[in-house]
């Protein structure tokens, strides 16, 4: 039987680490790497997580229909990180004006967004494949000044609801420190 796991904590809280300790028995699992080299600082971070998982897991990079993806692999357990990277390269993938955005295309680029990993976790339930995601807990600062910032923030935050509801079980990870909430 399938399981999916999400896992969610702060910026640097050690949740990357703590997800892939989850398959750390196991070489039969597929990586998806969901981040786009945009500067030298992320290539550096890609560089470093690369480094820190299991050299023998098969990457797959890629942040759009991974529903169509994962069925490419015969492999029973993914890891994505991340879906808060995923819901930005989705959000910026087609040319949107985030200063005059209105309240009905917010709405229905939510649903989109949201449809990407409704699929994929459908997907990982009738493939009965283990799921675990990582995704950054955006919502516990201040409220952002710029639009584009408050948008990015409701998006993730609501992504990050519907994922939880749809999980077995939800850690929140912070200072390298797992907290099982579900």
């Amino acid at each position: 039987m399938s399981k999916i796991i999400l896992v969610t904590g702060g910026s640097r809280s050690g949740k990357s680490g703590f997800a892939e300790k989850i398959f750390k028995n196991t070489d039969d699992v597929l990586y998806i790497a969901t981040a786009i080299v945009t500067d030298d600082e992320m290539d550096n971070r890609i560089k470093k997580h690369i480094d820190s998982r299991n050299s023998r897991w098969t990457t797959y990079e890629g942040f759009f229909d991974l529903d169509k993806a994962i069925e490419k692999y015969d492999i029973n357990n993914i890891l994505l990180d991340c879906v808060t990277i995923m819901t930005t390269n989705l959000m910026f993938k087609e040319k949107i004006d985030f200063d005059n955005i209105s309240m009905g295309k917010i709405d229905l680029l939510l649903d989109e967004i949201k449809t990407q990993f409704e699929k994929l976790i459908l997907k990982a339930r009738v493939s009965d494949k283990n799921l675990v995601m990582v995704t950054n807990e955006v919502g516990s600062g201040l409220v952002p000044e710029s639009k584009l910032s408050r948008v990015f923030r409701d998006i993730a935050g609501y992504v990050n609801q519907y994922i939880a509801s749809q999980s077995d079980e939800v850690y929140l990870v912070s200072c390298g420190l797992p907290l099982k909430l579900k």
